[in-house]
């Protein structure tokens, strides 16, 4: 089938809403939210959702960022934005849920929901890891599990997908109906349940059963008996179930749980038979959602072998809890992803295992939505941290200090988190592992600050979560079936190598390009299995590319009879990608030269021809628009030669980043992807719909104070007529920074201020002009971010993002964000 078409008429029509259109035909792709996640404007819907904050607030900031699809419950706004469409609804949100639903239903699609109390995210993800080979995957992202994420989840179904993996999460009853009927899972999923958002039902029992909703009408059921000990056999749903257990009879009774050089084995008894598997993680929490999804495999009809094959694959699931370094030797792990007992019990887990220090300190807020009564709630806490051997707490809130005595080791409390702020410079912390947990409410990320020691490296940033946003932005402007090679040459523009090359596989591109052999030797030994096209295949690497099965951009006679050479004692139909010069004239095939690679291609059976291709010289610029017709008629012509000689379709692509933005007809079978994954694109006015990937900072070294007349720097090149301050910062020209930034060309940012550059840039130094600036040794100085942009500085060197971005020296340490 096809993806279903939603114009903003047919919207209204599924919605039964009262439209006010001025044109009907806008074909809607993107539901959103929040005003500051606009992607692409002229295919979007807004939802002025009502919750923390009237979402008819944010309507103006939506039109702003050119929304013109709204869905509204409050009228008024209709005759302020003549120019739009509106659906008059009586309940946002129920919108959102009913159009997602009339989505879903356009699927025959296999779903697995997953809802509990923790672990949700992690399962999901690592299911996704572990399917992923056999399903064409679609899944909540990030943690979207609520009411409002549910819908905008499922929305993401497409044609293609074979599988959906989502998660539902509730705080109050009544609320998993609708999930339910969103979701629709064919198989359910449940964690566990705890004591998260407790306070939203009258007894545990009431939490399950609300929470099993999601599963009323699964044909399968994966659970563990220890957390439905409320019901009885006749209310556990599913038409068939699958148990697995650590402590009771189960279909997957887990018999042995042995740690191993940071893994963990496992044993069980499955359909009468001793069966094991290795875990590539040793924590309590990894351990039990490792055993979920053991049995998740199992249940779906992996052998065990294939099962235990893939799990010990698995990699790590960054959520919150994040290991720090601190101030005075000491480790911090800072915690406030979740507020619960059964989290904090997790968490305790971790600090346990860091044993660099001897002592053990918790800062911990009260607990809220526990659904229990103070003095047990704080007496199970007392004992947890007492049986976790706990040195010393720090308690903050109203409630833990009513409870002082029932901890019997050191304590310490605070009214709030302001008292602990402003006792912090007496407080003695050193040699000590602290963890940092709290509600939310408490704004524990102001004592994680306090506490953890303030980097000085300089150091490039890189969002994880935007690269995908970008990848996912083209992928909405090409066309069903078209596949997507991505760039990750000359250490994927700067950011990195196997960290991208990861991430590009973990969300399914087609195929890689690298320029080198040697890249993508690199990337086959980190376990990269996508199919890669090496751009300047060398002679001498021949041997090493067909070893590591990498796909050689032939461009010449010579190099094709050098390849023919080198495949001499194989047998099979190697693959190869021919270049057709249609215009660069840097590399490829003239229309000259076809003649005789034709008759190499009849002759030869040793290679297959896995992709034809050209590249494209101004696809960004329109003032060459001409030239581009010509370079994709000339191509289309020799492809076609080509395949009348071949007597089979390799695949056909010619278009780069901005020929996917700017030339639909040039998408073909495949494009290619460069700069636009890293949020560049000419063909786009200031890269509109891309988000930014990356930051370069560094920090203020040293703050001196100047005389008139004084200089800076080599060869007294800065000037200091009247004097001044300036601020050194640990960046120079062998981190990337280049010499043509210096005397006042290039610029930082500074606390929110733009500072020059003064004197010539040193090969590790930098020095700025903070001159009537509020700076200190030790502030974070900004290279480049969303604000002062590497197009900026490329202009004031003149030159391009790609030089920028590719002359950043790998010792600058690189840092990747993914939420």
């Amino acid at each position: 089938m096809q993806n279903p078409i939603y114009t903003i008429a047919k919207i209204a029509e599924i919605l039964n809403a009262d439209a006010k259109l001025v044109d009907g035909e806008v074909v809607i792709q993107y539901l959103l939210v929040d005003s500051r996640s606009v992607l692409v404007p002229e295919h979007s819907v807004f939802f002025a959702l009502s919750s923390h904050r009237d979402g008819h607030g944010f309507i103006n900031d939506a039109y702003v960022k050119d929304i013109r699809n709204f869905v509204i419950t409050d009228q008024k706004y209709i005759s302020q934005y003549p120019d739009c469409n509106f659906l008059l609804v009586d309940d946002a949100l129920l919108a959102l849920q009913k159009l997602a639903t009339e989505h879903r239903n356009q699927f025959n699609l296999k779903t697995i929901g997953i809802t509990g109390s923790n672990g949700k995210t992690i399962v999901k993800e690592w299911l996704y890891q572990l399917l992923a080979a056999d399903f064409n995957i679609v899944k909540s992202p990030k943690s979207y599990n609520s009411q409002i994420g549910v819908p905008l989840s499922v929305w993401q179904i497409e044609a293609e997908h074979t599988l959906g993996i989502f998660e539902a999460g509730i705080s109050a009853v009544n609320e998993m109906q609708r999930l339910a009927e969103i979701i629709h899972p064919e198989i359910g999923i449940l964690t566990n349940i705890g004591e998260a958002h407790a306070e939203g039902f009258s007894s545990k029992k009431e939490k399950l059963t609300e929470k099993l909703k999601l599963f009323a009408a699964s044909e399968l059921f994966i659970y563990s008996p220890e957390y439905v000990t409320e019901l009885g056999l006749k209310d556990i749903p599913g038409k068939k179930q699958f148990s697995w257990s650590s402590k009771q009879a189960a279909d997957l009774q887990i018999t042995a749980v042995e740690p191993i050089k940071g893994n963990c084995y496992l044993r069980a008894i499955y359909e009468n038979r001793e069966i094991e598997c290795l875990l590539p993680f040793k924590d309590k929490a990894s351990i039990e959602n490792g055993m979920i999804c053991w049995a998740t495999l199992l249940a779906l009809g992996y052998t065990p072998e294939q099962a235990d094959a893939r799990l010990e694959k698995l990699s790590h699931v960054s959520m919150r809890l994040e290991l720090k370094n601190g101030i005075n030797q000491c480790s911090i792990i800072d915690d406030s992803y979740s507020a619960d007992i059964s989290s904090l019990a997790i968490a305790l887990d971790f600090l346990n295992q860091q044993n660099q220090h001897a002592k053990k300190t918790v800062i911990l807020s009260d607990l809220f939505e526990t659904g229990r009564q103070d003095r047990d709630l704080y007496t199970e806490i007392a004992e947890l941290l007492q049986q976790k051997k706990v040195n010393r707490l720090i308690g903050i809130g109203t409630h833990i200090a009513l409870y002082a005595d029932l901890f019997k080791f050191e304590t310490q409390f605070f009214e709030d988190t302001n008292a602990f702020v402003e006792a912090f410079p007496g407080l003695q912390f050193s040699h000590e592992t602290i963890l940092v947990k709290g509600a939310r409410r408490f704004e524990f990320g102001r004592i994680s600050k306090l506490l953890t020691q303030k980097i000085h490296d300089t150091v490039l940033e890189i969002d994880l979560n935007a690269m995908v946003g970008n990848l996912q932005f083209y992928r909405s402007k090409i066309k069903p079936g078209v596949k997507m090679m991505a760039m990750v040459k000359a250490f994927s523009y700067g950011s990195g190598s196997f960290e991208i090359a990861n991430l590009l596989q973990f969300h399914k591109v087609d195929y890689l390009a690298v320029a080198y052999a040697d890249e993508g030797i690199a990337l086959r030994k980190a376990g990269i299995t996508l199919p890669i096209m090496v751009m300047s295949p060398e002679e001498s690497a021949f041997e090493a590319i067909i070893k590591h099965k990498l796909e050689p951009e032939i461009y010449s006679i010579e190099i094709l009879n050098s390849f023919l050479n080198a495949l001499s004692d194989f047998d099979f139909n190697y693959p190869i990608h021919l270049k057709i010069d249609s215009g660069m004239h840097r590399l490829g095939f003239d229309q000259s030269e076809v003649n005789t690679l034709f008759e190499v291609l009849k002759d030869s059976s040793k290679i297959k021809v896995q992709s034809i291709f050209s590249h494209l010289v101004a696809s960004g610029e329109a003032e060459h628009d001409g030239f581009t017709q010509q370079q994709i008629n000339k191509f289309k012509v020799i492809a076609d030669q080509l395949i009348e000689v071949l007597g089979y379709r390799p695949l056909l692509h010619i278009a780069n980043t901005s020929g996917i933005s700017r030339w639909p007809e040039s998408q073909m079978d495949m494009v290619r992807l460069g700069i636009g994954l890293y949020g560049f694109d000419s063909a786009l006015a200031n890269n509109r719909g891309l988000q930014t990937v990356m930051v370069l900072k560094t920090t203020v070294t040293q703050i001196k104070v100047l005389e008139a007349g004084e200089t800076v720097g080599y060869s007294r090149k800065g000037v200091m007529p009247n004097g001044g301050k300036i601020a050194t910062v640990k960046i120079g020209y062998a981190d990337g920074y280049s010499r043509a930034f210096g005397n006042g060309v290039g610029k930082m940012l500074i606390n929110g201020q733009l500072v020059p550059t003064i004197g010539s840039i040193c090969m590790d130094m930098t020095m700025l002009d903070i001159t009537g600036i509020d700076v200190k040794a030790g502030d974070e100085a900004i290279v480049f971010n969303k604000e002062h942009t590497i197009m900026q500085l490329a202009s004031d060197i003149n030159t391009i993002p790609y030089e920028i971005l590719t002359n950043i020296s790998q010792r600058v340490k690189r840092v990747y964000f993914y939420e």
